[in-house]
């Protein structure tokens, strides 16, 4: 919906509004916004990149207000006239948001994992809601996984944490540690990092979670739950670490990584996740979409780094040459530097997808401000382990054409393509999730 056909629409409504927050209309009665869903975008991030967006428009004595609610808050600002502006943030859960969009008590859904297809299918009225414009990107997230200060084990496994969270290893020392019996900690049922730890880790090996794992709403009340028990574990966004110790992780033949930023910025941390938010096509609310657009800005991606999480700007990153890389790609490490992003593609398909559509984007305004666009650019392609290890060198640099191709577009001149086939995965290949991390594209910079 444009503005004009809100204003139109709220004209023959009877109800009254101004324009002068910026450009946005701000009826006498209500929030201008609901938000709800995702605990780990609502808590904090969420209402910055409001009180960003409320201050990008000139509104002012911008603050939070907590209702009676938990894990509920009113973002609040002020025209000039002195009139109130609110939106309304609901934090129960990713799919509390898409339930709210069904019933449109909500007009934006935050989310820290992708929408389901049963979601997707029962939204259809409200327009494709994994359309480009639709499913938004804000950030991205590390699932950490965390033990108490004092627990004297540094890495783990996803095999490993499949076994501990089903119930199935039951004390530390059969993982090499000490401390008896071990004591799980989980957020809820409704929670997107529940949703994610249970596809990535649980789900993809035939289990579930044991039930006698604690549960918690609030990310926060976990964190400091299992810093305070020594035979705790517990996974959470990466954020919300807090008190806790972080532990590095392995997925099948991938290197033990840490939930650092650089890995975590090129979504090769066996435990990342994207954040969204969930834009209606249909009937779009017009603070809705100035969220949106305010969220992928400059100003916005440093709202996102400014709360713990990984903003999408792009950054180069030296990378330290070792053994288990192939020679070509220890020689690219020695004379250039990696970006901090990673083309991904659909599922099944060379189709970039939502996320690397608005990272070619990024890479090219880098690439221009740096001046890198003349011969001074390396891709470099990676797939999943095929019977025929041609074939996977094949795929891997066709991957790499086709960003290429988008980035001819815009005149940028590449020095190289190169392949490396199904050499040094991020993820395990036994699933469509890990596969889905193993096709990737790198962008280098000399």
């Amino acid at each position: 919906m444009t503005l004009r056909a809100f204003f139109l629409l709220m004209l023959c409504a009877g109800l009254p509004i101004t324009a002068s927050a910026g450009d946005l209309p701000t009826p006498k009665q209500g929030p201008v916004l609901r938000i709800q869903g995702s605990n780990t975008i609502g808590a904090a991030l969420g209402p910055a990149l409001v009180e960003g967006l409320m201050r990008e428009q000139g509104l002012l004595k911008v603050h939070s207000e907590i209702p009676d609610t938990a894990n509920e808050l009113r973002v609040v600002g002020e025209t000039a006239q002195g009139r109130r502006v609110v939106v309304d943030i609901a934090a129960h859960g990713s799919s509390t948001g898409f339930t709210a969009l069904k019933n449109a008590t909500a007009d934006l859904a935050a989310s820290s994992r992708p929408i389901k297809d049963s979601e997707l299918l029962a939204l259809k009225s409200l327009g494709d809601l994994k359309s480009p414009g639709a499913e938004q990107v804000i950030a991205i997230d590390g699932l950490a996984i965390i033990l108490h200060p004092q627990n004297p084990l540094n890495q783990l496994n996803t095999e490993q944490l499949a076994q501990i969270f089903s119930g199935e290893a039951k004390t530390w020392e059969e993982l090499g540690g000490s401390g008896g019996n071990i004591h799980l900690y989980a957020r809820d049922d409704q929670s997107g990092t529940y949703d994610t730890f249970k596809e990535v880790v649980l789900s993809r090996r035939g289990k579930t979670l044991n039930s006698a794992a604690k549960r918690f709403e609030s990310s926060e009340q976990l964190s400091d739950a299992v810093s305070l028990d020594p035979q705790a574990i517990g996974f959470i966004g990466l954020p919300y670490v807090r008190q806790a110790k972080a532990v590095a992780i392995v997925d099948g033949q991938s290197q033990a990584m840490p939930p650092l930023n650089s890995v975590i910025a090129t979504e090769d941390y066996p435990l990342s996740r994207r954040l969204f938010f969930y834009l209606p096509p249909n009937g779009k609310n017009p603070w809705a979409e100035a969220l949106v657009a305010f969220a992928q800005s400059s100003n916005g991606q440093a709202i996102v780094a400014a709360n713990g999480f990984i903003a999408q700007t792009v950054q180069a990153m030296a990378v330290t040459p070792n053994a288990l890389m192939p020679e070509g790609y220890q020689a690219l490490s020695r004379h250039a530097q990696r970006l901090t992003v990673n083309f991904r593609f659909e599922e099944g398909s060379a189709t970039l997808d939502n996320k690397a559509r608005q990272d070619l984007t990024r890479v090219l305004d880098y690439l221009q401000q740096n001046q890198k666009t003349n011969r001074q650019v390396a891709l470099v392609g990676f797939g999943d382990a095929k019977s025929d290890p041609a074939r996977a060198d094949l795929l891997s640099k066709l991957r790499a054409m086709a960003v290429r191709r988008e980035l001819v577009k815009s005149g940028v001149v590449f020095r190289e393509i190169r392949g490396f086939g199904a050499e040094m995965p991020v993820a395990a290949n036994s699933a469509d999730e890990g596969r889905i991390k193993n096709r990737r594209v790198e962008v280098w910079v000399y």
